[in-house]
């Protein structure tokens, strides 16, 4: 059994388990194989520490850490997407494009989303 071959009937603690474990393979393979994954985590080392000046609020700190894992999110159903649609064939057809493009254009977002939101708050904090 590879490890996508989990049976449905499985429950509790060893559902949970092996969804973890294939969570940890997802970030780890989009690590490995995603350079734009790659360098949001490596701004994520960046941003996470600067939250912690930048906020002023505990909820402050939350919506700047959630608008930076809403990029790693849409991240990973990028990714998602074009696993997909690669995997269905190399030949070039409009759907697969537009899919791809659309993908890319929603990581495009988050990341305005992501920076907007952290301009805000410094804004915010710093002009008063």
């Amino acid at each position: 059994m590879n490890s996508y071959d989990t049976p449905r009937k499985m429950t509790g603690l060893k559902r949970f388990y092996h969804a973890s474990v294939y969570s940890w393979q997802g970030l780890r393979a989009a690590y490995s194989n995603e350079p734009a994954f790659r360098y949001e985590i490596w701004g994520g080392l960046l941003l996470i520490p600067a939250s912690f000046l930048v906020a002023a609020t505990p909820m402050q700190w939350a919506i700047l850490i959630s608008v930076y894992l809403l990029v790693l999110l849409v991240e990973l159903l990028n990714t998602a997407v074009e696993a997909v649609v690669d995997r269905i064939g190399d030949e070039y057809h409009d759907l697969a494009g537009l899919a791809k493009d659309l993908g890319s254009a929603a990581v495009s977002v988050a990341l305005l989303i992501c920076t907007a939101t952290w301009v805000a708050v410094l804004i915010q904090n710093i002009g008063g």
